[in-house]
């Protein structure tokens, strides 16, 4: 009989006690749900359910289909003492059974656990000790990363310690085995029961007791995994020889099976090292980012230069950074210039000029000149740092096709233990033999993995969002690394994207002939605007030194103009549409607007008190590397499309340069998100190419919303991809690293998969050896985790091609 839960659900965005009780009655409707008590003041939902009908995530995505918000916690470890993804899958199951867990997300490849929870529900004690009670090891993140390297590096030099043991050991004990197999060693020459007691015994029980450990642990919790594999076919051949021995005596001599029991072990616990080496080279793009940032920093303190921790260092300090030296914190140049590396921030390999007024981020190399700069973001809000959270997010999550691999797992080992009963009793009804049935048995034992299954896709996405990373291209998570192979229309947005987003002002004219006079009233209303057009008229004023007006009344309306009032005249300035709406005769202006506008020019459209007082042509460049971009795309038979705010002409023009497929000018932002749900009924994936701020309807509305360039907080926190450039190029690259990634994972699982359905069957029929099936078992994780190491080989096709 299943107990039911109680547990109080924080929920944010209530306003009155209206949503309380609509939130009260969407969960009384939910099946599961015995009762619900929604409390605006306290902010909670105090929900009654059984467990058997509905879970925590369920109940949170209740709340969330409503229109409110579930306050959670999230807690991420490193998890020790797991061998295989059976042993993920049950300490995934564990936390997901406790009261107040959304989600809990187990990878063997990363060896760490990601644990949603609502929030204040659980301590990070309890989940420590859920995760103990399975038999593993819980260890909460540490601040200091080389204490994790340097961890890491102990454990893995033990493992060595004890694999050079073993294998010494085993050598004797296999070497007598192949001089017997080829004829060299005549046949007495077998070693006495005793000594090959004396030499397998250490490695069964001592360098083997961690695959004991580990199967207890497993037995224990109602499971099993390779360890309980590796136990039951080391220890069949082991205490087989033991029975011989009793039975035999000194007859026993050349029948014994102790070397492959010592085999089988030390050729697992090979298997066990090279994965670890390889798994490890699979998050070096993490660690290289961890590697970047400075233990110090120097910051000016009351006149004087002082050394301190970077962690002390506060916003708004004063820090120096000396040529050759790392960049610690991000920040703002306030003094000097000099050359700046940011290659493993934003894949650019060239060195950017910086001087007074640009930004620094963390992480950066300062190749030449002394800067001062002034610190902005700091330790878990800077740049690196949330570079760092988006690669480990996508990193740890699983893609669909990995749960159904879980699902396999889950099964896998039991099935083996049959099939393995089933080949000895197979063979013993032939054959008459016990000790050949016996090998049979072992050797279908020894041969399964399920590590190769577990390893197959986590391997593949983390070396994929590694190198993407090293690139430049932050994915945010699998879901979006899997929608974007299939991307197959990408829309591009203008300003900013194809081109230079620094439009400049190249002709203007004033009806009543005061050109100065019409660049204030301009300047002095986009003086409230954060728009690139608007800017462009800023440094025009700031160009010919025009001084501005005070502004009342601003307004902004999107994807049209703005208004606002200056010198007690109300300013309309924007598009043609616009401008019509606050003058009756825009005639005057036709021919020349017409004219600007065939140029490749923007018209910018100025309404002061219903009258026309003078048109602004402004142009931005096309990026020298869209129509390289846009050319890639189409060989990828990705279909391109402009979207733009701009006149159909400037679009076209635009569209036309680059090599666009379809060019549409006149675009409002919530039309460009109708056309994209048009493309997406045709049945394409849809791309859309933004600034993550401006765009973000069509953003919303795409496969995948990809931010160009900017590296905001905003393009970071919305999109599902972001370029740390602003290079177009980096889009295609983007599409065919998701594509190279797919088609690592479909490899890794074809030789998975293959690998066991020929091996097991091999194995039943007694056609492989225990050693021989050990060391394909051992090998079997190696190559797939290797195979995605190739992906580390990947860069951007531009790259490739200098």
């Amino acid at each position: 009989m299943t107990t039911a839960t109680t547990l109080n659900f924080p929920v944010t965005g209530m306003t009155c006690s209206a949503c309380a009780a609509r939130i009260e009655k969407t969960l009384l409707k939910a099946a599961g749900i015995t009762s619900a008590s929604v409390n605006f003041a306290t902010e909670k939902a105090n929900v009654h359910w059984d467990p058997a009908v509905i879970d925590p995530l369920t109940i949170a995505t209740t709340i969330r289909n409503t229109g409110f918000e579930v306050a959670e916690d999230n807690f991420t470890f490193a998890i020790q003492g797991m061998t295989c993804s059976a042993c993920a899958n049950r300490i995934e199951k564990v936390l997901n059974k406790l009261p107040g867990v959304t989600e809990a997300t187990v990878n063997f490849a990363l060896e760490n656990a990601a644990v949603r929870t609502i929030k204040q529900s659980l301590a990070q004690e309890e989940l420590i000790n859920a995760v103990e009670q399975t038999g593993f090891t819980a260890i909460p993140p540490q601040i200091n990363s080389a204490d994790i390297a340097t961890d890491d590096d102990k454990s893995l030099q033990r493992e060595v310690r004890n694999l050079k043991i073993s294998i010494a050991l085993t050598n004797p004990l296999v070497l007598q085995m192949l001089l017997q197999f080829s004829g060299l060693a005549a046949g007495d020459s077998h070693f006495g029961p005793e000594f090959e007691v004396l030499l397998a015994t250490p490695v069964q029980f001592i360098f083997g007791a961690r695959f004991y450990k580990a199967a207890y642990n497993a037995l224990r919790a109602k499971s099993a995994n390779m360890d309980v594999l590796v136990v039951m076919g080391t220890s069949a051949a082991y205490f087989y020889s033991w029975y011989l021995i009793a039975t035999l005596g000194a007859d026993a001599t050349g029948q014994l099976y102790f070397e492959a029991s010592a085999a089988i072990i030390t050729l697992v616990l090979l298997g066990k090292y090279l994965e670890a080496r390889a798994k490890r080279s699979t998050t070096e793009a993490i660690r290289r980012l961890m590697d970047l940032r400075p233990e110090t920093a120097t910051v000016l303190r009351d006149g004087k230069e002082l050394v301190v921790p970077v962690n002390e260092v506060q916003t708004g300090e004063i820090v120096v950074i000396r040529p050759g030296t790392g960049i610690p914190v991000d920040g703002i140049v306030t003094e000097g210039s000099s050359e700046v590396d940011e290659s493993l921030i934003t894949g650019e390999s060239i060195p950017v000029n910086k001087q007074a007024g640009d930004t620094l981020t963390g992480g950066s190399i300062n190749t030449a000149g002394r800067l001062l700069l002034t610190a902005t973001n700091v330790g878990q809000d800077s740049m690196l740092a949330k570079i760092i959270r988006l690669v480990e997010n996508a990193q740890a999550g699983k893609a669909p096709v990995q749960r159904l691999v879980d699902k396999i797992s889950e099964i896998f080992v039991p099935v083996v233990i049959v099939i393995a009963m089933a080949a000895y009793a197979f063979n013993f009804g032939f054959s008459g033999d016990a000790g050949a049935s016996l090998i049979a048995a072992i050797s279908v034992l020894v041969i399964a993995c399920p590590c190769a299954l577990g390893l197959a896709t986590p391997t593949a996405i983390m070396t994929g969002t590694g190198a993407a990373a090293q690139a430049g291209i932050l994915i945010r998570d699998v879901e979006s690394l899997e929608r974007a192979h299939e991307l197959d229309a990408i829309v591009f947005d203008k300003t900013g994207t194809l081109t230079e987003g620094k439009p400049k002002v190249t002709l203007l004219h004033a009806f009543n002939g005061d050109e100065d006079e019409l660049i204030r009233l301009t300047a002095s209303v986009q003086h409230g605007s954060e728009h690139p057009l608007a800017r462009a008229v800023l440094q025009l004023a700031v160009e010919r030194d025009i001084e501005l007006l005070p502004l009342q009344e601003f307004n902004t309306f999107t994807g049209s103009g703005v208004s606002g009032t200056v010198n007690d005249h109300k300013l309309s300035i924007g598009r043609r549409g616009f401008a019509a709406e606050h003058c009756t005769d825009l005639s005057l202006a036709e021919d020349i607007a017409e004219l600007w506008e065939d140029r490749g020019n923007t018209i910018i459209w100025v309404i002061a008190d219903d009258n026309l007082l003078g048109l602004f042509a402004i142009a931005d460049q096309l990026r020298d590397t869209s129509a390289a971009a846009i050319t890639q795309l189409r060989a990828m038979n990705t279909k391109t499309l402009l979207l733009s705010g701009d006149s159909e002409k400037v679009a076209q023009l635009i569209g036309d340069a680059a090599g666009i497929d379809e060019s549409h000018g006149g675009v409002l932002p919530d039309e460009k998100a109708a056309h994209i749900t048009r493309l997406a009924k045709q049945g394409h994936h849809v791309g859309m190419i933004g600034d993550g701020i401006n765009d973000a309807p069509a953003l919303a509305a795409a496969h995948v919303g990809i931010a160009m360039g900017s590296g905001t907080d905003i393009a970071m926190e919305t999109a599902s991809i972001t370029l740390m450039r602003s290079d177009p190029r980096l889009v295609p690259a983007a599409i065919a690293i998701s594509r190279a990634t797919w088609n690592k994972i479909r490899q890794n699982l074809f030789w998975a998969f293959i690998y066991n359905v020929i091996g097991i069957p091999l194995a039943a029929l007694g056609m492989l050896s225990p050693t021989l099936a050990g060391a394909a078992m051992a090998l079997s994780s190696v190559s797939v985790v290797s195979n995605s190491l190739l992906l580390k080989r990947w860069r951007p096709y531009f790259i490739n091609n200098k």
